[in-house]
């Protein structure tokens, strides 16, 4: 399929499949008209990318555990390092919920002071 029915089908627009691409995440081919052309399984492929960065996981990341996923939810094969990313990347997310937390309650405070 070419750039545009993705876009249609998975709901992302072809500036970020192109930019997927450039990413390493998404893979076309080229036609002999220069077009990019999409196997059948990366609309799938579009929606875990999608799922994962809805996550907080940045594209590098996903790069690393995308050969790792399977189905749209995505679902995970639990390879070599995937579950050390993982942990990784929830202790940082927890470290900046903390963070926002002691912001949220100091923004708190000044506002009750007045």
């Amino acid at each position: 399929m070419l750039i545009g029915e993705l876009s249609r089908v998975s709901g992302v627009n072809a500036r970020l499949l192109r930019y997927y691409e450039a990413q390493g995440l998404l893979v076309a081919r080229r036609g002999s008209n220069g077009y990019r052309e999409y196997d059948e399984d990366s609309v799938v492929v579009v929606r875990q990318i999608r799922a994962l960065l809805d996550a907080g996981l940045s594209t590098e990341v996903i790069r690393a555990v995308l050969p790792c996923v399977h189905g749209e939810l995505p679902e995970f094969d639990w390879c070599v390092d995937v579950r050390a990313i993982m942990d990784r990347e929830l202790a940082i997310a927890e470290e900046r919920i903390a963070d926002l937390q002691r912001s949220r309650s100091n923004l708190a405070g000044y506002l009750a002071q007045s």
